[in-house]
């Protein structure tokens, strides 16, 4: 199982023709690269991982280029990298029909809020845990931002709490309230305090400034880029101008940039 965010830092690469995967002198090529996972794509019913938005490098560094969509099982693992396979239907609408995906209705849930179906609002979906060969998903992690993560860790929702989507948020069954967040200072603390007795307080205090302190990092940065961003993107894949461009314009828009001509 691995979350987006450990998938985030791979750089993806195309694989050649295997005719193509050498030189004339037997060695080996360096693949092209195509870019960096930016989103995880899960299908309509939301429990299932189907591919990723894999935002390519500008040109010149100045000129934006639009998202790619690659399909999970056109993705594998080589030398520190993920690889998109050399076949023609493994990236966007090709891959799309071969799917058979509705990719007007396929999620980005990482970004998005999240509710109850009764209306309380729980924060918003901060990661998700994917089988990489399959989709499936393990869980979502749920927080209330950077600084609650940092002190009371995320709650882990199981892909069974989905409910749905509905304007603009995850819904997740009521039972999703009694989850309790994991992984946070305050939970180390606690564990602390029943580990080394005497201590607790000592590595309570420890624990707590050094959470103190991350929060303000993540608070003063990290929220900020969360918030332009990736919060921002959370969203059923709805058409609009074509799908591909119109994922652009709403990248745009949320992050606070706009189209600049060169």
């Amino acid at each position: 199982m691995l979350s987006v965010r450990e998938l985030q830092r791979l750089r993806v690469c195309r694989d050649l023709p295997e005719k193509r995967r050498t030189d004339k002198d037997g060695v080996p090529r360096t693949l092209p690269r195509l870019g960096k996972i930016h989103h995880a794509v899960f299908s309509p019913d939301g429990t299932r991982a189907v591919g990723f938005m894999v935002r390519q490098p500008d040109i010149a560094g100045m000129i934006k280029q639009p998202d790619v969509f690659v399909a999970l099982d056109s993705l594998g693992y080589r030398d520190g990298a993920l690889v998109v396979d050399a076949r023609k239907d493994a990236c966007d609408k090709r891959a799309i029909d071969r799917l058979g995906l509705d990719f007007d209705r396929c999620i980005l849930w990482v970004g998005m809020d999240v509710r109850t179906e009764d209306g309380k609002k729980m924060g918003y979906c901060s990661d998700a845990v994917i089988d990489f060969k399959t989709g499936a998903v393990g869980y979502f992690e749920v927080t209330e931002g950077a600084a609650a993560e940092a002190l009371l860790g995320t709650v882990e929702l199981p892909a069974s709490y989905i409910v749905g989507y509905e304007s603009g948020f995850m819904v997740v069954r009521n039972e999703a309230r009694e989850l309790a967040p994991k992984g946070g200072a305050a939970a180390k603390a606690a564990e602390a305090s029943v580990v080394v007795g005497a201590k607790a307080k000592e590595a309570g205090e420890m624990i707590g400034a050094q959470a103190s302190k991350a929060a303000k990092k993540f608070d003063d940065s990290a929220s900020v880029a969360v918030s332009k961003g990736g919060r921002a993107l959370g969203r059923q894949l709805k058409k609009t101008h074509g799908m591909f461009s119109a994922f652009k314009s709403e990248y745009q828009k949320a992050a606070g940039t706009s189209k600049k001509k060169h």
